[in-house]
């Protein structure tokens, strides 16, 4: 599979990169936890501006309606720095599900409003309390609330920039818009997920390597101590293991078979280890500090965690590796064969 981007796509990663890397930082994360928030409308408005809450979002609903791929390169700048807003559960989850089902829903009329999503396999929602729409899951269809319409019970979380609630709804409240491709958004999700893991992973060894590298301890810094290394280069080579696993699995998404499905359950548990993997590891590096509120790596911990047993936890996504790998032909030149095509 060719992994070479596109003009457009690096484009994209490029101009992500710089927006959250200036608006997102160490002083914007602490001045957050200080006011006990979890959103920076300022910092949100320049991300609609930039166009990418409307990425994915197909054209009937006003959006661009690019891929898969082209978000998982968003998602993976925005787990570099930690985002604390709801940028991949609104846009890269939530909005093209509603804009599937319902293209003219009164929150496409704003492409700052955020969309969040209550999947029957998710016990507590992201960012309700500040959505404009809350799309739902109940026996297969998709049920549309606003809040005010709903009971929103606050959840306590891991992650400090991850504000959960227990919702308690009733139908009449509600509108039903139908069947929905739930599948779907599940991929999305795992995959989505997994890009984040894979830009906490980096920034983690990249906090890591800065401080090896400012360190001294015994006239030198502590960087150039063969343990040091070894746990960062470990780090490392986890993290570019994953990257293709990554990619292929967003390239993949749109097929809805065996096969994607089981791409993006690899991607998102490879990827989620990794990232744990690369904070414990930084956490080490930093030594007793990084275990402090003042040291970040912290958040890049509790991300990835949170993220591991969100949208399915590491034992679900399993099982569906195992059904690709039980249901279908293995071999060097059959474990990445479509089954539609290879059968």
């Amino acid at each position: 599979m060719d992994f070479t981007l596109s003009d457009e796509q690096q484009m994209f990663a490029d101009t992500a990169r710089t927006l959250l890397g200036d608006t997102c930082t160490p002083d914007h994360w602490h001045k957050l936890m200080e006011q006990g928030a979890a959103f920076d409308a300022a910092r949100w408005a320049q991300i609609v501006e930039n166009g990418f809450t409307a990425l994915i979002v197909p054209e009937a609903a006003g959006g661009m309606g690019l891929g898969e791929l082209d978000f998982a390169l968003i998602a993976i700048e925005a787990g570099y720095v930690a985002l604390p807003e709801p940028l991949v559960e609104s846009a890269g989850i939530g909005a093209p599900l509603l804009a599937s089902l319902a293209p003219d829903h009164p929150p496409f009329a704003d492409p700052a409003a955020i969309i969040a999503v209550a999947p029957a396999i998710n016990p507590v929602v992201a960012n309700a309390d500040i959505a404009a729409a809350i799309v739902i899951e109940r026996d297969g269809h998709a049920f549309v609330a606003t809040p005010d319409q709903v009971t929103l019970t606050p959840m306590e979380s891991i992650d400090p920039f991850r504000r959960l609630f227990r919702i308690t709804w009733d139908e009449a409240n509600a509108t039903d818009l139908g069947p929905a491709d739930w599948g779907l958004a599940l991929d999305r999700a795992a995959v989505f997920s997994a890009a984040m893991g894979l830009g906490l992973a980096q920034r983690a060894v990249d906090l890591a390597v800065g401080y090896a590298k400012d360190r001294n301890q015994f006239g030198k810094p502590i960087g150039s101590y063969q343990a040091v290394k070894h746990h960062l280069a470990s780090a490392q080579t986890a993290i570019e293991f994953t990257r293709p696993m990554v990619l292929a699995a967003a390239a993949e998404v749109a097929h809805g078979d065996v096969q994607s499905r089981a791409r993006a359950s690899q991607a998102k548990i490879v990827a989620l280890e990794a990232a744990e993997q690369a904070a414990r590891a930084s956490i080490q590096v930093h030594g007793a500090m990084g275990y402090s509120w003042e040291v970040d790596v912290h958040l890049f911990l509790k991300r990835a965690l949170a993220l591991k047993q969100s949208w399915g936890t590491p034992a679900f996504h399993t099982s569906r590796i195992a059904t690709r790998v039980f249901s279908q032909p293995v071999g060097a030149d059959q474990t990445f064969a479509r089954e539609n095509e290879n059968a």
